[in-house]
């Protein structure tokens, strides 16, 4: 099954979602059931918190990209397109993590959003890390219409 990234936006460079980016952590999101958005991320040696746990700043970038694809696809059923020139129709305007236990370095994590209001202007999302049935982070996540404007000199 095509991911949501793969389908809209497969070249985007985004580190943490966009699989134009070799680099990166290349998230796969799928529509569920009920309105919720799901992604299983197998973390990487590298993503160490230097404790033998997934670091916090990859579980933030995790929740904002993952919450990124819940607002795409809301946007891409809506009809809600990019606007002039843009990649993307929103971009994150605000992340409020709240971390509540430690995340594996070693074994997938769930994740899991749900938009949770949504109007053209703008988009909420909650998303939350889980592992072992149990929610690890969870964020609050706003997404704002997004028009690119000319660079002045």
């Amino acid at each position: 099954m095509t991911s949501i990234q793969e389908r809209l936006y497969p070249s985007l460079p985004c580190f943490g979602c966009g699989h134009g980016n070799p680099e990166g952590l290349r998230l796969r999101s799928y529509p569920g059931e009920d309105g919720v958005v799901t992604a299983a991320f197998t973390p990487r040696p590298r993503h160490d918190n230097g404790l033998g746990f997934l670091n916090g700043g990859i579980i933030c970038t995790l929740l904002d990209c993952h919450s990124a694809a819940a607002v795409m696809l809301e946007a891409d059923r809506r009809g809600w397109a990019p606007l002039g020139g843009a990649a993307l129709p929103y971009v994150t305007a605000g992340l409020d993590v709240r971390y509540l236990r430690p995340s594996p370095l070693h074994e997938a994590v769930e994740l899991r959003a749900v938009v949770r209001e949504a109007s053209e202007a703008e988009v909420a999302v909650d998303v939350t890390l889980w592992w072992e049935g149990k929610p690890r982070a969870e964020a609050a996540a706003t997404w704002k219409r997004w028009r690119p404007r000319p660079a002045t000199t």
